[in-house]
Parts: structure tokens; sequence; C-alpha cells
């Protein structure tokens, strides 16, 4: 009897516990996808004010993709919609929260996961947290305490707000690369992290399930790419069945110059660089079949009100 009322007695206040979690996590969720909202990495999420369904390929990683790839670049290209939600230092806990976060409102066909990130180690706090925080978003906002207002308390979210770059960042300093012979042939692979494996394990099962392809793309950096984490993601690649574009290797279609196309010396490449991948890309893209040309289509009409913002931007560079 009395171990019977222990176990009811622990019951009561774990459904009490979680009860208190889930309402203070409804007040501290962020009810719009700015940062002054206390959204945070507004950027990557600008996805979340994104129309319904309209995004065709969905890129995450780390501040390698957001320096690289340039969405409208695309679109002017190849009339697809993509958005880069990137973030600096982003990790694969991280990751794979903005997949399923993205695939809440959006089905893109394709998904490019920029290959740094799957080297960056995750330890089991951070892991551990990310699983909290979304089961319980209070874990990822309690911060939000001292700015938290009336509509917090009542209101719900409601995610308005879109990168005109959609996720992209827009760099033109010039800062050439030291090093340009970075990738030497060895047949020596780059260990990654066990549990690193298991995340792109699950991202390629989610897109499997939800229609969509999923491709490691490693973007031109002389800094952070070698030949040994070359190996390291083609072993994982054919592994999973997943598709490697190594872009460190196909310098003859890309022809990034390392003395005008990095703003740090090579560990990122600048706008030059960002608009060579993409036109890769674009065409990449076109080959697979997968996607429709949108620039005529009203509906996306806002796509090319972005596109003229860019250029806008890029002019007066």
């Amino acid at each position: 009897m009395i171990y019977a009322k222990r176990i009811l007695a622990f019951f009561l206040f774990a459904v009490f516990l979680m009860a208190i979690l889930l309402a203070a996590s409804f007040v501290f969720m962020p009810k719009n996808n700015m940062s002054e909202f206390g959204m945070e990495e507004a950027q990557a999420n600008g996805i979340l004010g994104e129309k319904e369904n309209t995004i065709d390929v969905l890129v995450l990683g780390d501040s390698e993709s957001y320096s690289a790839i340039t969405p409208m670049q695309i679109w002017k290209d190849a009339g697809y919609t993509a958005y880069v939600c990137g973030t600096s230092a982003q990790s694969l806990n991280y990751t794979s929260v903005l997949l399923h976060r993205a695939f809440e409102k959006q089905q893109p066909k394709v998904v490019i996961l920029e290959t740094n990130a799957i080297y960056r180690k995750i330890s089991s706090n951070q892991a551990v947290g990310t699983e909290l925080a979304n089961y319980f978003s209070v874990f990822q906002y309690h911060n939000r305490w001292k700015s938290l207002g009336l509509h917090d308390f009542t209101g719900k979210a409601k995610f308005t707000w879109t990168d005109d770059y959609k996720g992209y960042r827009y760099r033109t300093k010039v800062d050439p690369a030291r090093q340009k012979e970075y990738m030497k042939p060895t047949d020596k692979a780059a260990d990654i992290p066990n549990l690193n494996i298991q995340y792109v394990r699950e991202m390629k099962q989610f897109c499997d399930e939800n229609g969509s392809r999923l491709v490691l793309v490693s973007t031109p950096s002389t800094v952070n790419w070698n030949f040994q984490r070359h190996n390291g993601i083609q072993k994982l690649a054919n592994d999973i069945g997943c598709e490697y574009m190594d872009l460190n290797l196909m310098n003859d279609r890309i022809q990034i110059d390392w003395s005008k196309d990095t703003r740090d010396k090579g560990d990122h490449l600048n706008h030059f660089g960002a608009v060579k991948v993409s036109r890769f890309l674009s065409e990449y893209l076109k080959e697979t079949g997968l996607l429709t040309d949108h620039r005529e289509d009203p509906a996306y009409a806002k796509w090319n009100d972005s596109l003229k913002k860019y250029e806008t931007a890029v002019e007066k560079a």
C-alpha cells in the first residue's frame, strides 16, 4: 500500500511538472519570428514566415552554408525557391531541430546539408538539452522573462517575417587564401563522431519518409576542408545511401579564385564565390528534374520583389 501511494504521488508530481513546463513554454515561446520578439537565429528561422509549401530547397549547416549559397541567385537562374537555415557553429543537434521545424510548413524536394557541421562534436549535455527544448520551449527561451508582455500570456504564435536574402549573409570583403593546394589525395579518412553519424542517419530517414532528397555538399574552404574529411563524408554517404558532392574537387566547373572569392583567407567564401557556387547548384537542381520554375507564377511574386532588393544591394557594392 505504501509503495502504491509513493508511485501515485510520483505520477501526480510528474503530471503537475509537465503541466507547469507546458504552460511556461507557451508563455516563453516567441509569438513572432523576429529577433525583437525573442526568436533565436532570426535569419535562419525566417523560413517560418514563408508561405506554406513554397520552398523547393532547404539548406542546412554552419556558417559555410550561409556564406556559400545565395538563394536569390538560384531564383534568378532557375526560378527555384531555396532557403538557407544556416547558423554560426551549427551542430547537428540544432540542424535536426531546424530540419523538423522547417517541415512543419514546408515540403522541400531537396535538402542540402553542408558537411562541415558533420565534424563538429556534440556533447551529451547538448543532445539532451536539445531534446528537452523540442518538447518544452521554455528551456530554449528561458532568458526572455525580462521582455515578456501581456500578449505572451494570451496570444498564439504567428510567424510573419522572412528574410529577403533567404538566410544568405551578403559579404563582399576580399581577403585572399594563403593555402590553395589543400586537397592533397590520401586514402586516410577523418573519423566522424558516432553521435553525429546517428544524427545524419536520422535526417536521411526523415527526408526519405517525407519524399525529399538529402544531398551532402562540401562547399569550397581551404581552411575547413581536406581529402581526409572528403573520404570520411564519402564513406558516410555510401553507408546511408546518400548523394554527396564535394565542390572542393570540382573547381574545374565552379572556378573559385582563392585570391578574390574568399573574405577571410579561405575560411568562408565571399559574395563573388557564393555566386559561383549557387550558379553551379542551379544547374545541378535543373538536372534533377524534381523542381518547377516559378518565376512567371503570380503566387511567387514576392520572390521577384526580393530579387530586386538583392540586385540593388549588389549593384551598390
